[in-house]
């Protein structure tokens, strides 16, 4: 049964119970958005803005949602995957918060795009967007809009490569943010939060053994960096492909074996793509395959797997356990594909851990808040996150966590600021 409001469209209402004890605990690992959530609360920052957020709609999305609201912000969600989506946690936000959410674990492309409209009718004035649907959509589609738009934040790699290429064509109307450039962002989301719930997923649809398994890792920035050495510390035989050389180098000095794709997918077992781009397993790969091959992504969209080749490629398919699409070639191998190439992480499991998605959307709110207190003084581009803001997050963490660290006395402080000292 689906919920269809003019304030949201839900899979189920009375899941909203189950929804607000999740959100409750990922709260409870989320202490710096909390502080954040406190003081949006007693100096409303956000009051009467208008708010579009095309995200994962998690539990930890969840609190930036509220912490939002309580700083005074007007806003409307929906899913920015079709497959990530916590139903229970959508039903909390329109049920029990007043948030109106668009999203249903499964929805259809069509659905999925009327979702998108939904949350672009509120007429936003600052987005908020995982993957640059919205404001993509709002660029080819929709111009109408970018008139009342103060400024946005994106923070997803797939979502930066888009806005930088639109800026650089001189497409991109408004000042956008790139969050996930923050070095509380990569560091620790990308790798450390990528890394973990990306073999969570996997695990999850397939129960595989790591050890001993044969695992390529498509790409090796931020988010492959993670995922490579969690894979190789449970045991796995990791391989890097790369066609960064600088990337490629230091997967080799970080121990890991590299090589051209093809030559990888002659040997692989498991493979697990995350660059942000197209094709990253094409047909060339496919064609060269062992028999039993297991795919995966983790990048934003279902693109870095050519499905439309396996396809082709196939007599059929069927699906063997959820999440788990099992292809029989025409030569006879069998090749299973996870969650239709979506975000594994996140479609078969719960994604990053919460006390990663703290740093995330902490720098998200801090962001906004800032896009709201420079209305109209920035141009149209794509921005990095305000160093002192993401060094306030580092701090916030690192106080929530118990750690105390030092500062430069006033001498060391000249010294780094001087020019006068030698030897």
């Amino acid at each position: 049964m689906t919920s269809q409001l003019k304030d949201g469209h839900v899979l189920d209402l009375t899941l909203a119970g189950d929804g607000v004890n999740r959100i409750e605990w990922a709260g409870r690992e989320m202490p710096v958005l909390q502080l954040i959530r406190e003081r949006f609360a007693r100096e409303k920052p956000l009051a009467g803005i208008r708010f579009s957020a095309c995200l994962h709609v998690t539990s930890e999305t969840a609190n930036l949602a509220l912490a939002l609201k309580d700083g005074g912000a007007d806003l409307v969600l929906c899913a920015s995957n079709p497959l990530s989506t916590q139903d229970d946690v959508a039903a909390a936000l329109v049920r029990e918060y007043g948030i109106p959410t668009f999203s249903i674990k499964g929805e259809d492309d069509e659905t999925y795009y009327r979702h998108l409209t939904a949350a672009l009718d509120h007429q936003p004035q600052v987005t908020l967007d995982d993957g640059a649907d919205l404001v993509t959509i709002m660029h080819t589609q929709r111009s109408e809009l970018l008139t009342n738009l103060i400024g946005g934040t994106e923070e997803t790699t797939t979502g930066v490569i888009r806005l930088t290429a639109m800026a650089k064509d001189e497409k991109l109307a408004y000042p956008i943010i790139a969050v996930n450039e923050a070095e509380t962002k990569h560091f620790f989301d990308n790798r450390y939060g990528t890394g973990q719930s990306t073999l969570d997923g996997i695990t999850r649809a397939t129960n595989v053994l790591w050890a001993g398994r044969r695992v390529v890792v498509v790409g090796y920035g931020w988010c492959g960096r993670g995922i490579a050495s969690r894979a190789k510390g449970m045991g796995a035989h990791v391989v890097v492909t790369e066609i960064n050389p600088i990337r490629a180098l230091e997967a080799v000095m970080d121990g890991f074996t590299v090589m051209s794709g093809v030559e990888a997918a002659r040997t692989g077992q498991l493979f697990i793509t995350v660059t942000g781009g197209l094709h990253a397993i094409g047909r060339e790969h496919l064609e060269v395959m062992p028999d039993g091959a297991i795919l995966a992504n983790s990048g934003h969209f279902n693109v870095e797997i050519d499905i439309a080749a396996l396809d082709e490629m196939s007599t059929g398919s069927r699906e063997v356990r959820p999440f788990v699409e099992e292809w029989q070639l025409k030569d006879g191998r069998k090749i299973y594909l996870l969650a239709e190439g979506r975000l594994i992480n996140l479609a078969a499991a719960e994604g990053h851990p919460s006390s990663v998605m703290d740093m995330s959307f902490a720098n998200q709110a801090l962001c906004v808040e800032y896009l709201v207190q420079n209305k109209g003084q920035l141009s149209p581009g794509v921005y990095p996150v305000p160093k002192n803001l993401d060094e306030d997050v580092g701090r916030l963490k690192l106080q929530a966590l118990g750690i105390q660290i030092d500062t430069l006395t006033p001498e060391q402080q000249h010294y780094q600021d001087s020019w006068e000292f030698g030897t």
